[in-house]
């Protein structure tokens, strides 16, 4: 399955719009993680234990996609461009990873 973040594939001709695939995932930020954070934000270096953990959720939300686009004989999905939030306050934060894009399916 190809994913990618362009509207068209150069070379290849897209046969059928099966329609739009979403993947979306809601994973908690645990609070060790939350401080972890906190702390790499004073001190300035970066907090690799939310960015795995943030990666983690985006590659299960494009998977979500790719298995919502094989279903109807999609091949492809093109532009995708997931977006991320942080849902609630304090220890209690969620991570969203959300992403609804065309499948296609190309030649």
């Amino acid at each position: 399955m190809l994913l990618t973040t362009t509207n068209s594939l150069e070379g290849t001709k897209i046969t059928v719009y099966p329609g739009v695939v979403t993947g979306t995932v809601i994973m908690g930020a645990k609070i060790f993680k939350d401080i972890v954070a906190g702390f790499s934000h004073i001190i300035g270096s970066r907090a690799g234990a939310y960015e795995g953990e943030l990666r983690k959720t985006k590659d299960i939300a494009l998977r979500e996609m790719e298995e919502e686009a094989r279903r109807p004989g999609g091949n492809t999905v093109i532009a995708v461009d997931p977006d991320y939030e942080t849902i609630g306050s304090g220890s209690g934060n969620m991570l969203l990873v959300s992403a609804s894009e065309p499948s296609v399916k190309t030649e």
